[in-house]
């Protein structure tokens, strides 16, 4: 059931200046900032160092954590960590702890040669991964618990938040990154890759100072909504001693969340969220995975790239991102999804040009510039989705599980990313027409299962 009551526009932006919405924006902005240093940073410092297409195609197969984090997300929803967890609360402590693991890896980035260390640099690559793979299933539930539960246009908004932090983070970073790292090489450093991941650690410690502003709400009734569970399954036991207790306990923080979320939905509308979810983004990360490297291959510089994909980009990406977030609320989350998708396969069709044409600024700023707006859009409108999707007694964990399995379909396909270019002898035209294919299927499952769907939009 979908209910919608309009307001007028000044109404319904009005929401942004709610202040739970900059907290909601710092906490985008720390999701989406490690997406930098095993994306963009880590491609191009394995391309500068005679990295082939493929191999760095390949490296980003660290990114399919992401695709996995659900599986101990039941864990980081119940277990506390020791000290943290007093001083600076349940959510809170998990997202420091992790981020004190980046920190330590750009420091580990910093003293590591790639051409001698390859495979050292993915294991650092991947821990990073598994770090920020792990605060992103607490920021996530940290950020919708910021929202009461029958608040739909609160969520709506604060889902537009979200990933205008997302992308603040990802794309200043990345202009932090690419500028230091030209900077550097100018300066005559020839580790300048490794002197610029010690400059990016500068922003984690800021981002946590941050974060001891944002308030964590009480966990006692998500916790009595656990133990209820908990107990429930106990009783199915003849004898209670402490093993059964602990039976129940891993029983209910494994099969819980999944088990509530597909009797919400029912079996085969679960199974066709779950695959919606899988491939919607996937023609997205395609291009993604691989667009630096074409940026680079037609001659642009790292300043081209800093200037135009990510502050020019990034410009783009808040303001569409607010918009976007006002026509979920005022449209619906369904129509901003089909009209996310064929803004994403139209905007590809874009590089294609850019690809067949001569080296063009121009060009090449229209194509990031429209290619941002669609993303902005379609990433909002994705969040929204899942956020209005989860159980709140199980927050970190059903949101997790909905958006690993997204990042599954971008990160264990897109990985192939450059072995198709390659297939395709270079030819990034042709390639990107095929990545404005892939949404094709994601949008033909949404719309059988249109009318179905259990979204609460107040």
């Amino acid at each position: 059931m979908i209910e919608i009551k309009k307001q007028s526009l000044s109404e319904t932006f009005s929401i942004y200046f709610d202040k739970r919405m900059l907290k909601i924006l710092l906490l985008g902005a720390i999701s989406g900032f490690p997406w930098v240093l095993i994306g963009s940073s880590l491609s191009l410092w394995l391309k500068e160092d005679g990295l082939s297409r493929s191999t760095v195609g390949w490296a980003g197969l660290i990114f399919a954590v992401y695709a996995f984090n659900y599986l101990w997300a039941p864990l980081v929803d119940r277990i506390q960590i020791p000290f943290l967890t007093k001083k600076i609360g349940h959510r809170r402590g998990w997202i420091v702890l992790m981020q004190s693991l980046i920190l330590l890896s750009l420091f580990l980035w910093s003293i590591i040669n790639p051409t001698e260390n390859l495979a050292l640099v993915i294991t650092v690559g991947l821990l990073i991964a598994v770090a920020s793979a792990t605060q992103d299933i607490t920021v996530d539930a940290l950020r919708i618990e910021q929202i009461g539960e029958n608040e739909g246009r609160a969520m709506a908004a604060g889902a537009a938040m979200a990933v205008v932090g997302w992308w603040s983070g990802y794309k200043l970073g990345g202009v932090l990154s690419l500028f230091s790292a030209e900077f550097l090489e100018n300066a005559g450093f020839e580790n300048y890759w490794q002197l610029t991941f010690l400059v990016l650690g500068i922003l984690i410690i800021l981002m946590n100072i941050g974060l001891l502003f944002v308030n964590e709400t009480s966990h006692e009734d998500r916790q009595k909504k656990q133990l209820e569970n908990d107990k429930l399954i106990s009783s199915k036991f003849i004898k209670q001693n402490i093993f059964t207790y602990s039976l129940s306990w891993v029983a209910g923080t494994i099969s819980g969340p999944i088990s509530s979320f597909f009797k919400k939905n029912g079996f085969k509308i679960a199974i066709g969220i779950l695959s919606f979810v899988f491939l919607f983004k996937v023609g997205e990360a395609f291009l993604g995975r691989m667009s630096i490297i074409f940026y680079k291959e037609i001659g642009f510089s790292k300043s081209d790239i800093a200037i135009y994909s990510k502050t020019l980009g990034w410009i783009t990406t808040v303001i569409f991102t607010l918009l976007g977030g006002l026509f979920v609320i005022r449209s619906g989350v369904l129509k901003a999804m089909f009209l996310a998708g064929i803004i994403m396969a139209s905007t590809n069709l874009l590089f294609s040009l850019l690809a067949w044409s001569d080296k063009s600024e121009l060009l090449f700023a229209v194509a990031v510039i429209f290619d941002d707006i669609a993303a902005a859009f379609a990433t909002v409108a994705f969040v929204a989705f899942i956020s209005l999707l989860v159980d709140r007694a199980y927050t970190a964990t059903q949101y997790a599980l909905l958006a690993s399995i997204g990042t599954a379909g971008r990160t264990t396909l897109a990985s192939s990313s450059g072995a198709l270019v390659d297939w395709l002898n270079g030819d990034w035209g042709t390639f990107f027409i095929l990545t404005a294919l892939m949404v094709i299927p994601s949008l033909i499952i949404l719309w059988i299962m249109r009318n179905k769907l259990k979204l609460y939009e107040k």
